[in-house]
């Protein structure tokens, strides 16, 4: 369940004023920004910048620069990107400049459905005149590299689900792993990035049962891998097992410890916003007894805090 949705009285002719005038004269008031921009859903977002630039001869986005800044200017400025869109950018954002943020790539990869990885393919395409499964093999390397290609594929199955297929799989996959001198990742690869989520989670049960000491997938993976392929690995498991869970963990991890990860903390939180937020707010607060919004307001400040805890609340 989402945290957004389609506001109930929205009218984007009377938002517009409202934005305009907020961003007139000396000042800026954001929290009329922070009221529209945060309570209206991404396709009423479209609709009204369109309605601001038709009535003000400006760009909503430009404008908005204008006045804002730093990290709450970043949750302003990406609420108003669609979501493909959205996601492509994030994905370009990880593969530019010096270094590459294998987390993010990671992330959005093993967690997004064939029909939105082909919509992020035909976006990143039409965007940046490039197909991505060749540039996200370019900027990696080693098993991480192979995985990330064969998942561009847009090509996992949907919603078959075979008890002897996955008896035939965990079987492979022991043969490739605990069972063999060295990890053959390729196998793994092939596994993890064409089965369903469901027929992982079933393949996860029969590894266990006929792994001889017991050892569950997650455990072996983590014995036998390291670094990004690992981490790649268990993300598709843990997306398997409860995709909701895994968008928790990746919250806390943004903002656990000395310092914020605000990159992810902003695309997670806008990401998740209208599709299921309002359940990965009940696994987080199961999972470190804490609520989300209270992980919010104990790390972040200001504006940009404020923008934040109302995605987390939402508008129903």
């Amino acid at each position: 369940m989402s945290t957004i949705v389609d506001y109930e009285d929205f009218n984007a002719e009377q938002d517009s004023e409202d934005l305009n005038a907020a961003m007139k004269g000396f000042g800026t008031e954001e929290d009329v920004i922070i009221a529209i921009i945060s309570k209206r859903s991404n396709s009423q977002r479209q609709e009204l910048a369109t309605k601001f630039a038709q009535m003000w001869g400006k760009d909503l986005v430009d404008s908005l620069k204008d006045e804002l800044a730093a990290h709450f200017e970043d949750v302003v400025v990406q609420l108003l990107t669609k979501a493909d869109e959205y996601d492509a950018w994030c994905l370009k954002d990880a593969m530019s400049g010096a270094g590459t943020t294998e987390s993010t790539l990671i992330e959005i990869m093993c967690s997004r459905s064939n029909d939105e990885l082909a919509s992020i393919k035909e976006k990143y395409q039409e965007l940046y005149e490039a197909d991505l499964a060749e540039e996200l093999q370019g900027d990696t390397s080693g098993s991480l590299k192979h995985l990330l290609y064969a998942l561009a594929q847009a090509s996992r199955a949907e919603d078959d689900v075979c008890g002897d297929a996955a008896g035939e799989d965990a079987q492979a996959l022991l043969d490739a792993g605990a069972e063999s001198w060295g990890t053959d990742e390729s196998r793994f690869n092939v596994v993890f990035a064409s089965r369903s989520f469901g027929q992982l989670e079933l393949i996860m049960e029969k590894y266990q049962e006929i792994s001889p000491d017991g050892q569950t997938l997650e455990d072996a993976i983590s014995s036998e891998m390291s670094g990004d392929i690992e981490e790649g690995m268990l993300a598709i498991i843990d997306c398997a097992r409860n995709r909701q869970k895994f968008f928790a963990k990746q919250l806390y991890k943004s903002m656990k410890g000395a310092g914020t990860n605000d990159k992810a903390l902003i695309r997670l939180m806008i990401s998740r916003s209208e599709v299921d937020l309002e359940d990965v707010k009940e696994c987080f607060e199961k999972e470190y007894e804490q609520t989300l919004q209270d992980f919010i307001q104990d790390d972040c400040s200001g504006d940009y805090k404020k923008i934040l805890i109302e995605l987390c609340v939402g508008n129903q």
